[in-house]
């Protein structure tokens, strides 16, 4: 009973990470045991550990680390755990429908999405060098593995490959610059680092270490100019796994640049913000220009999405407890408009066809107007439109970023939302004035949870901003 007490301080900060461990494992062997015909269980069964374990996420408090330090649980790490919980419950409900119709439905996939969480949730946590690696790698295996789910269709082959391909070259970088960091610092430990730095002058080694290791996050990100694989793999995998990869995958991404930069290089803000500030604006620039010319839709969401990194890294090339606000409230804004953009795409097929192209949602508000009026709401959101929930993640990274005299990087800020405007106005144009085609075939139950749940976000985050801003100030200055 006395080692019972002794173990679970070590293990309480962790028990989110080993439900989820314990249940998939559990649901794999299920799955194995009972075949093909384990498939519905599975997905059910994923369903309620992935909501089981975001409760257990957000009852938690104060801040602990365990494992020598290596792990760490704050309000940081919590609201990034629980954004990609949902990210990752919202797949799940997304995919049933798709993966039936398409014939490819398998019990390995609701198991991989929980194996890519655990990864991801380790991430968000990490307080040190290798467990940031460990947790990049369980996310990244499993992804590689669900972006070429669908073996017979030569596109979503090729995007996993070219996924395994440069993912595996950017954790070789990563890897690169954390052995770089530990040669020069002796540690591999957040606080280490920073004890390290502000006893030492910065050499030229923990420089090139810094730009090894953003250029290892910045392909998780899908930042300029790690950005390449991102349109091919959104368009090559099957539709609700290229919704995963827009949604949980990016918090995750997120968490772990932020807990880098500011747990580890506090000191030496002055280093990575440059890098920080050139690939924010060379991705906001690259999303709203490459998206203009662009026909297919998956590809526009592509691009869009890395516009949007470029817009949350605003915040935090501010380096502040603010900026770090600003970027939290981007992300939970982000998920929402994007899970509900795929929910729409989703939810349209005729004749068994899914759609492919813009001119495909021709005539919407005639032959749908409630699902035309949910995507006008998140193009016009993604597009920064008041009252509209984008105008307000937006707002709060360009206000972080003024304050902290960053005042170039703010209005090209706003140039390039001006600029992407453009190609999210002309979904809207196609949808409203465009002369309609066949009705699509009925949604699905699944999708239209996701659906109600992001529309409401999205077009109603105005009336009640304060909890949600409150949550993400509390979970920033956990950081500082």
């Amino acid at each position: 009973m006395t080692h019972l007490h002794s173990v679970m301080p070590t293990i309480g900060p962790l028990l989110p990470e080993i439900m989820m461990a314990l249940g998939a494992m559990a649901l794999l062997m299920y799955g194995a045991f009972r075949g093909e015909r384990s498939t519905e269980g599975v997905n059910v069964g994923a369903l309620i550990l992935l909501i089981l374990t975001f409760f257990v996420v957000v009852s938690g408090h104060g801040k602990i680390t365990t494992l020598s330090g290596a792990f760490i649980s704050d309000n940081f790490s919590r609201i990034m755990k629980a954004l990609i919980l949902i990210g990752s419950a919202a797949t799940i409900l997304l995919s049933r429908d798709y993966f039936q119709r398409e014939r490819i439905d398998r019990f390995e996939y609701p198991v991989m999405i929980l194996l890519c969480t655990i990864g991801m949730m380790v991430m968000a946590s990490a307080n040190d060098l290798i467990s940031l690696y460990l947790g990049l790698e369980l996310q990244s295996l499993a992804a590689y593995v669900i972006a070429a789910f669908h073996r017979d269709d030569v596109k979503s082959t090729e995007a996993g490959l070219k996924y395994f391909v440069l993912g595996a070259l950017s954790s070789g970088m990563l890897l690169y610059g954390a052995s770089l960091v530990y040669g020069f610092t002796g540690t591999v430990s957040f606080p280490g680092i920073v004890t390290a730095l502000s006893s030492d002058s910065t050499g030229l080694g923990i420089v090139l270490g810094i730009v090894f290791i953003a250029a290892g996050v910045c392909f998780k990100l899908a930042a300029v100019p790690f950005h390449m694989w991102t349109p091919d793999v959104y368009e090559g995998s099957p539709t609700p796994v290229t919704a995963f990869f827009a949604s949980a995958p990016k918090m995750a991404a997120m968490a772990m640049t932020v807990r880098v930069f500011i747990g580890a290089f506090p000191d030496v803000t002055a280093i990575w913000q440059q890098i920080i500030i050139f690939v924010s604006i060379a991705s906001m620039a690259l999303g709203s220009f490459a998206a203009i010319g662009q026909k297919n839709i998956k590809r526009l969401l592509a691009y869009s999405s890395i516009g949007n990194v470029g817009y949350a890294l605003i915040g935090l090339a501010a380096g502040t407890e603010e900026g770090v606000r600003g970027v939290i409230v981007y992300m939970l804004i982000y998920l929402a408009m994007t899970l509900g953009g795929f929910a729409v795409l989703l939810a349209l097929r005729r004749k068994n066809q899914m759609f492919e192209t813009i001119d495909d949602l021709s005539g919407l508000s005639r032959t749908h107007p409630w699902l035309a009026f949910c995507l006008a709401a998140m193009m016009f959101s993604l597009a920064g439109v008041p009252p509209l929930a984008g105008f307000f993640g937006k707002f709060y990274v360009f206000a972080a970023a003024i304050k902290a005299g960053l005042v170039t990087t703010a209005v090209i800020g706003v140039v390039t939302s001006v600029v992407g405007a453009f190609y999210y106005l002309r979904v809207v144009k196609v949808m409203y004035f465009d002369e309609p085609r066949d009705a699509y075939e009925p949604m699905p139950p699944g999708i239209r949870i996701v659906l109600g749940l992001s529309s409401a976000l999205v077009v109603l985050f105005f009336l009640v901003p304060a909890p949600l801003v409150a949550a993400a100030g509390a979970a920033a200055k956990s950081l500082f």
